[in-house]
């Protein structure tokens, strides 16, 4: 079923998919700056705190720079051929160790606030377990009858059979499904060498150690498709081991699981069957 189907269930799943969704939310894209489009509450605080610490540099900056341009002008040798002597300034000196003891007060507050919620699980509604190998991700649903399979990276042949739907380097043969909103427990661990299970919309990046099982966890506040890669140098193939989400309805993702129990490959239809609703769904309020 796996090397058989799958690849033909892949290319319509992705098809309907892009016909139904337009480009997937969280994909990186030429010419773009900062951070992919954020879909959990982690990446939300992320972009909160990354745009806190924009302000504060550019404010650094700014003062700097004037100041530089006010000492050159006001104290060059034009104005100044016999320059003043003096060796301290109390002002001066209580005020370059206040003010950075408050600058850094101010970034430390949600600073931690972000670490303890990103290291603390809140109750999760079920856990995924993945185990990073050279070169693919095994997943596994213990709460959902326990079954596993193996994603990997489509090939170049899929590729050009499917230039406008598949993502090089993104599109896996079977993805994550999750259902939306749900609390999931990510369990990250490694069968060879260090790997590490990375989501960028999601504000997610765990290492998979061999030997060790780490935790994390997000909460998928949107649907769609998101893509993420292993962002630890693992081996030779390293770019070439993508993560693909899909982050549906509590009521599709049902319909998976259960599909899934039986046959976690063959599953991939009922995903297909979605997409082609919502492909049906869009082209009816089109046509109004």
């Amino acid at each position: 079923m796996r090397f058989s189907t799958v690849p033909a269930a892949l290319a319509v799943l992705i098809s309907f998919a892009a016909a139904a969704s337009g480009t997937p939310v969280g994909i990186p894209t030429d010419g773009d700056l900062g951070f992919q489009p954020s879909a959990s509450p982690i990446m939300d605080q992320i972009y909160s705190f990354h745009t806190l610490l924009l302000i504060i540099i550019f404010g650094i900056s700014l003062f700097v720079l004037a100041l530089l341009v006010w000492a050159m002008v006001r104290f060059s040798h034009k104005r100044n051929p016999e320059p003043k002597k003096f060796r301290h300034n109390m002002t001066v000196e209580v005020l370059w160790t206040v003010v950075p003891i408050l600058i850094l007060v101010l970034i430390a507050v949600p600073s931690f606030r972000l670490l303890y919620d990103q290291d603390v699980i809140p109750e999760a509604d079920f856990t995924i377990k993945t185990t990073g190998n050279q070169w693919n991700w095994t997943y596994e649903y213990p709460d959902h009858g326990g079954f596993e399979f193996v994603s990997s990276m489509v090939n170049d042949e899929f590729l050009a059979e499917h230039p406008f739907t598949a993502h090089r380097n993104l599109t896996t043969d079977v993805p994550v499904v999750v259902p939306i909103n749900a609390v999931v427990r990510m369990q990250v661990t490694a069968s060879d060498v260090i790997h590490s299970w990375t989501i960028p919309s999601f504000g997610i990046k765990m290492d998979g150690i061999p030997g060790r099982l780490n935790e994390t966890w997000f909460q998928a506040t949107q649907e769609g498709i998101f893509y993420g890669q292993c962002s630890k140098i693992c081996g030779i193939r390293h770019a070439f081991m993508p993560i693909e989400v899909h982050v549906v309805p509590q009521e599709v993702f049902d319909a998976w699981t259960e599909a899934a129990q039986a046959d976690p490959y063959g599953a991939i239809d009922v995903l297909t069957a979605y997409y082609d609703s919502l492909r049906g769904d869009a082209q009816l309020a089109s046509a109004r």
